[in-house]
């Protein structure tokens, strides 16, 4: 090894740190975390090293050592993500990023402040909340806390151009201020109140609900005693943090692992709630002994604004275990535990999640990688922040010249995902204009996406069009509240018809496409896939004898045929107000909702 590392080594400090090799350009070639520096440096410097295989590596390459020492061994972990991320070591390991969890962001200066969803914590003044460990709970959040503290949910197109309250006022959910149904003193207690919840800050609540339900009790107010519980019912699920129960825990990471000798394939399988919610595999060429690899994996797995659960189980002892225990901690705000299980069913888990690695692996030996290959070059391409595995296409399309209607389609890890399969109507006068079809289309299918259980947001927003397309889609996020936070793109043939070019946000100039590379098969597969399923829509349509009833979301043949026999007609539905629709038997509170909306636009 070269003089100068041996000489620094001497020395080192007895504290924690982060140190970097370099080559002899000054490259940094390795970057690691330490407890004790001088320690861990000496260890590489012995003779045949401390059994790591990183030793020969660094042996030949290493050139120049340079070090930082830190307060804890906390920022120490915290500092090596960083100069990873930063001098990208060739030979540490780097997860491909995945999205960022959900965060419920209000911002305190908007005059009517409500909770929206966001993936991604900025220094704006506003207040953040999470990350959630899924879409799904941070849903399950926001209709609790709505049903505690009633507040406004819809975006603000919405809410500034209504003229009478929605279905949500109605049960109890919103308070209405779109049409003056509270002061605005008034919603900013119930936005204080939320904001306290959140908080963990619920005891003078708890103690007004209890009294409330008392007090109902006695005087023999059933349903309002019945209404308090069940608030304090929703409270107290709010305020739960996620705990171990009986030996089953509600939230847990399990990590597995598999070498094929040049490479390791790291699978993480998510639970939450006492049920599998994710699984994902990581393909890394390293030498890194599994100790060294699992310490790095598991301090970027859980970098930035990603959850961290209550319980990691892991194949082997990571290094600096610790260290990486407070550092989880800390970004917890409560207890996480580092387990590596040696028997019964967690060990158990464990393997299983190993053998997901291994028939990763083994996939991947037989060629079925390249489809991850084709989503990394699309990532470079476009500079997307995540690899797109999921990608939404939207193509909006006009019947006759009459009514408008959009497809959107999915392609998951680069194949169709029919689950995801949409179609949309274009209400009001957004039909008439190609640009505004496109923007409420855009904000009504993230919307789903961020509200609708079982959607989730893309990685990437395609859409069939131009540069002014690209604009009223951009329009359309703005509405959602994710701005500029998902990335979108545009898909157009060359004016000369010369092939395909697309278009992004803030590039003056659209990108060409090589006709046969893998960012061309991928964009163009979903866009001709958006083709097929836009082209069916208009299609059935056409071919359809039945009534308008035809085109309302949720509403199928039996459900018409209730509603028809309740009212006699379609312009008795079309006269019926939301109360007389819900009150028809088998008609869901959502489809009243859909049916009334449908003619009060219109």
């Amino acid at each position: 090894m070269d003089p100068r590392v041996t000489e620094r080594a001497r020395n080192l400090p007895h504290a924690p740190g982060v140190y970097l090799f370099k080559d002899a350009a000054g490259v940094v070639i390795y970057a690691g975390k330490a407890a004790n520096l001088r320690k861990r440096i000496t260890s590489y410097l012995k003779s045949g090293g401390d059994g790591r295989l990183q030793i020969p590596f660094l042996e030949r390459e290493a050139g120049d050592l340079d070090f930082v020492v830190t307060e804890t061994e906390q920022e120490a972990v915290l500092l090596e993500n960083t100069l990873i991320k930063k001098f990208k070591p060739k030979h540490n390991v780097r997860l491909k990023d995945d999205k960022s969890y959900l965060l419920l962001r209000l911002d305190p200066a908007e005059r009517w402040p409500w909770f929206r969803l966001v993936r991604r914590r900025r220094a704006d003044g506003a207040l953040y909340f999470g990350p959630f460990s899924s879409a799904s709970a941070v849903r399950r959040t926001l209709k609790l806390l709505h049903k505690v503290v009633p507040l406004r949910d819809c975006t603000d197109g919405v809410f500034h151009n209504r003229s009478r309250p929605c279905l949500k006022h109605q049960i109890g959910r919103c308070p209405a201020p779109c049409v003056d149904y509270i002061d605005h003193d008034g919603y900013l207690g119930l936005v204080t109140k939320a904001l306290e919840i959140l908080r963990g800050n619920t005891k003078d609540l708890e103690r007004e609900l209890t009294a409330r339900m008392a007090e109902a009790a006695a005087d023999l107010r059933y349903e309002v005693a019945q209404a308090a519980k069940e608030n304090l019912d929703a409270l107290h699920l709010i305020t739960e943090r996620q705990r171990v129960v009986e030996g089953t825990v509600r939230d847990r990471d399990v990590i597995g692992c598999f070498s094929d000798g040049d490479h390791f394939h790291i699978a993480v399988l998510s639970y939450r709630d006492m049920g599998l919610e994710a699984s994902r595999v990581h393909r890394l060429a390293t030498a890194l002994p599994i100790e060294e690899l699992l310490s790095q994996v598991v301090s970027q797995l859980y970098y930035g604004d990603r959850y961290v659960p209550s319980q990691i189980l892991l194949p082997a002892e990571p290094t600096d275990r610790d260290a990486l225990e407070g550092w989880l901690r800390a970004r917890r705000g409560a207890r996480v535990e580092l387990a590596v299980p040696q028997r019964g069913d967690k060990r158990r888990t464990v393997e299983m999640a190993s053998r997901n690695a291994e028939l990763a692996g083994t996939a991947f030996a037989r060629g079925e990688g390249r489809i991850e290959d084709e989503l990394d070059e699309l990532q470079h391409l476009l500079q997307l922040p995540v690899s797109p595995r999921r990608i939404h296409c939207l193509d909006v399309s006009t019947i006759q010249g009459r009514n408008t209607v959009a497809s959107r389609v999915c392609l998951l890890e680069g194949w169709p995902h029919p689950a995801e399969y949409r179609r949309f109507r274009v209400r009001g006068d957004d039909a008439l204009d190609d640009f505004s079809s496109m923007q409420q289309v855009v904000a009504r299918s993230i919307g789903l996406c961020l509200r609708q259980e079982g959607e989730e947001v893309p990685d990437l927003l395609l859409i069939d069009g131009g540069k002014g397309q690209l604009t009223a889609a951009r329009k359309g996020l703005t509405e959602c509240g994710l701005g500029e936070e998902l990335p979108v793109a545009a898909l157009a043939k060359d004016k000369q018809d010369k092939g395909e070019r697309v278009f992004l946000p803030e590039k003056p100039m659209p990108v060409p496409l090589v006709p046969g590379s893998a960012p061309w098969r991928l964009l163009t597969r979903v866009r001709d896939e958006a083709h097929r399923f836009a082209i069916t829509y208009p299609r059935q349509v056409r071919e359809r004898i039945g009534s308008e009833l035809d085109m309302i979301p949720g509403l199928g043949p039996r459900r018409r045929q209730a509603l028809l026999k309740h009212f006699g007609s379609v312009g008795g539905v079309r006269e019926a107000t939301l109360e007389e629709l819900v009150r028809v038997p088998g008609l869901p509170l959502r489809v009243a909702e859909a049916v009334f909306e449908s003619y009060r636009e219109e």
